[in-house]
């Protein structure tokens, strides 16, 4: 029964919402914003506050994405990418996985909504 809902939560679209519905919740820390273009495309600017996590580690061996939802249980996942597509596929797989996702488009949606955007932090 597990599986049969999980595949019906894939199948359904998840919310798209536009980043000035998301702005307050994600200043208010109720939400985290993320960011799921590859690192290569990183060097375009990211969205002040996004947590850096890449499509293919969240379809992949989640290195990066496992310790991220750990510490985000209870806050809701606001997604972006290039175009809005990898983020829509994101906000559906883990909103079948219990987490409540949203897709927010791209990136240019969050720079047309005067959200702040800036070069990425370098690890250290």
């Amino acid at each position: 029964m597990k599986i049969l809902n999980q595949l019906a939560s894939l199948l359904k679209s998840p919310p798209r919402l536009s980043p000035a519905d998301c702005l307050a919740r994600v200043r208010s820390g109720d939400a985290l914003l993320v960011d799921v273009r590859e690192p290569s495309e990183w060097s375009a600017g990211v969205a002040k506050s996004a947590a850096l996590l890449p499509f293919s580690d969240l379809t992949g061996a989640r290195r990066q994405w496992r310790e991220f939802l750990g510490r985000a249980a209870g806050r809701e996942l606001l997604l972006y990418c290039a175009s809005g597509t990898r983020s829509g596929m994101a906000a559906r797989i883990l909103a079948a996985e219990g987490f409540r996702a949203a897709n927010t488009g791209s990136l240019r949606d969050w720079t047309d909504s005067r959200w702040p955007v800036a070069a990425p932090e370098r690890k250290k």
